[in-house]
C-alpha cells in the first residue's frame, strides 16, 4: 500500500501580522502574481492567495513563536489510503478546515514540517 501523489497543489508562506499590504505589494506589484479574491468561500484566518502558474501561493500571518504553518500541499488520488499508511506508522493526522470540492488533512514530518494532502472530489 502506498500514497499515490499526483502534483503539487499549493505552497503556503507566512508573514508577520500587519504586513498584508506589504505582501500584496511584493507578490502582486513586484512579482506580478494575480491575487485570488473570489473563491466562493472565505479565506481562512485572513489569508491572501495568489495564482502562480498552475499552483497557488498562500500567504498568511502567524506569530513567530508558533510552530509554523508553512507547508507544501500535494494532490493525491487516494486520501484514505494515505491516512491509513500514515496512521499505521504512528503519524498524527490533523483534519483541516473544510474547503468545497476537496478532502484534506495535514501532518508533521519527524522534523516538525507541515505537509498537507488533498484529494479532489
Amino acid at each position: 500500500m502506498k500514497i499515490d501523489f499526483k502534483r503539487l497543489d499549493h505552497i503556503m508562506l507566512c508573514i508577520p501580522f500587519g504586513k498584508e499590504n506589504e505582501a500584496r505589494a511584493f507578490y502582486s506589484g513586484i512579482l506580478g502574481l494575480e491575487e485570488l479574491t473570489d473563491l466562493g468561500y472565505p479565506l481562512p484566518n485572513g489569508a491572501i492567495w495568489f495564482q502562480m502558474g498552475d499552483i497557488q501561493l498562500h500567504v498568511r500571518a502567524e506569530e513567530s513563536s508558533e510552530i509554523s504553518q508553512r507547508h507544501p500541499a500535494f494532490i493525491v488520488e487516494n486520501l484514505e489510503t494515505a491516512r491509513k499508511v500514515l496512521e499505521d506508522n504512528g503519524i498524527i493526522i490533523k483534519n483541516d478546515s473544510l474547503i468545497p470540492d476537496r478532502k484534506r488533512f495535514s501532518f508533521r514530518d519527524p522534523f516538525g514540517n507541515r505537509i498537507e494532502l488533498i484529494e479532489m472530489l
